[in-house]
């Protein structure tokens, strides 16, 4: 009975750990956290966006790194493929806006708790140590070093996910091991994180989320937009964050201090003649009211008067002595509420890393090292990721499922 070691416990290592047991394997799954689905537990919010809803061409076109190179992997195990892997364990899901999956309970724990019996069905055996290092031999790869002693077997792979989350346990290991074998390690860069803006007026109301609001986002020096979103924003002490914002992040590559600006449309339901309209009847009905009691009707208390200073409009203003030239500047920043990016949060704050082992040097029909035999990556370790709305966890279903039965073989 071949015998094959999976290194790491995440959603990728699950996966292919289950894959591997189920085609006739011996295997042993290796977590150095005393837990296994650490960060799992924190997805989607701690709802666990487990995939979306879309065909394999639809989620290759939103994986913006490297997407080409899971053509072989997603078309043998696509988002269907996963919907109906989840379903056959008994757990329930629901397709959500934006074609993102959930389960219907809400609770990221009880995607864990499936993945968690189907490893115990499958007959993985699950040990709790730190690997220390990949052990090889002239003819490829022989086990793990591990801070218990080396382990030894016929095949390893290595999902040990990125740099995001280091509490969780994506410290990078996965890259040093790769590295030393002689892989290249694409930089690892934030991806799906929240930004810093040069304005420092969002600290002031740091942590008020916006619903239903649209943004768009330009470069300045190729003058155009590069990105355009509807959703939720949140501000925070150092800019802003909030789904709409990690999903910008990752359209950002290059992110440079006064280059990309972020415009927010507080009313996109409604145009600037329909705006105008509303504001004419705001203000008529409280005439004799300051600007800034009438405000709160358009905007969130914490934002109205951040806003009007933002202007130059006096907040004590009564609202007749409103001049049309004012009321057309109220409308424009209502519709277009800049602030200028400045960086992204540190890596550890990102959601997904982009970067890592370069695509070249893996087979992609099997995940296997092209360099080291009998050596196999799967999920975020891969120079690979997607935007947000399910397509990480489906690169890391995907292709630990591709490696888990590749290595088996």
């Amino acid at each position: 009975m071949k015998n094959v070691l999976v290194v790491g416990g995440g959603p990728a290592g699950m996966m292919a750990a289950a894959a591997a047991a189920e085609a006739g394997c011996l295997v042993t799954l290796i977590e150095k956290n005393k837990t296994l689905g650490k960060k799992l537990l924190i997805t989607g919010k701690g709802r666990c966006n487990v995939t979306n809803n879309c065909s394999p061409d639809e989620l290759i076109a939103n994986l913006p790194i490297n997407g080409r190179f899971l053509y072989s992997a997603v078309n043998r195990f696509s988002p269907s493929d996963t919907m109906d892997f989840f379903d056959g364990l008994g757990l329930k899901l629901k397709t959500e806006r934006g074609n993102r999956v959930f389960p219907e309970s809400d609770h990221s724990a009880d995607v864990l708790g499936a993945l968690k019996r189907y490893l115990h069905n499958s007959g993985v055996n699950v040990v709790y140590h730190s690997v220390t290092g990949i052990l090889t031999d002239e003819t490829g790869a022989q086990g793990v070093k591990t801070d218990s002693g080396d382990i030894h077997a016929d095949a390893v792979i290595i999902a040990t996910g990125g740099l995001s989350y280091p509490l969780t346990g994506s410290t990078g290991d996965g890259y040093d091991f790769a590295g030393k074998l002689g892989h290249t390690i694409v930089k690892p860069k934030p991806s799906l994180v929240p930004i810093e803006t040069a304005e420092e007026w969002p600290k002031q109301i740091s942590g008020l989320a916006l619903k239903n609001i649209a943004v768009r986002v330009t470069d300045k020096n190729k003058g155009k937009t590069v990105y355009e979103d509807f959703g939720e924003l949140l501000f925070t002490h150092f800019g802003v964050s909030g789904p709409v914002v990690l999903s910008m992040s990752s359209h950002i590559r290059n992110m440079e201090p006064d280059r990309y600006t972020l415009h927010i449309d507080l009313k996109p339901a409604l145009s600037e003649k329909q705006l105008d309209a509303r504001l004419l009847r705001e203000f008529d009905a409280q005439k004799n009211k300051n600007l800034s009691n009438v405000m709160p009707k358009l905007l969130p208390s914490s934002l109205a008067d951040i806003f009007l200073n933002l202007f130059g409009i006096e907040g004590e203003m009564k609202v007749n002595e409103v001049t049309k030239e004012i009321r057309q500047r109220i409308i424009s920043s209502l519709k277009d509420l800049p602030l200028n990016l400045s960086a992204f949060r540190p890596i550890d704050e990102a959601i997904v890393t982009s970067g890592g082992v370069k695509t070249s040097e893996i087979n992609p029909a099997t995940m296997e090292s092209k360099l080291v035999p009998r050596l196999y990556f799967a999920g975020e370790i891969i120079d690979v990721d997607g935007y947000t709305g399910g397509f990480n966890l489906q690169i890391a279903f995907s292709t630990g499922r591709l490696a888990g039965q590749s290595a088996s073989r």
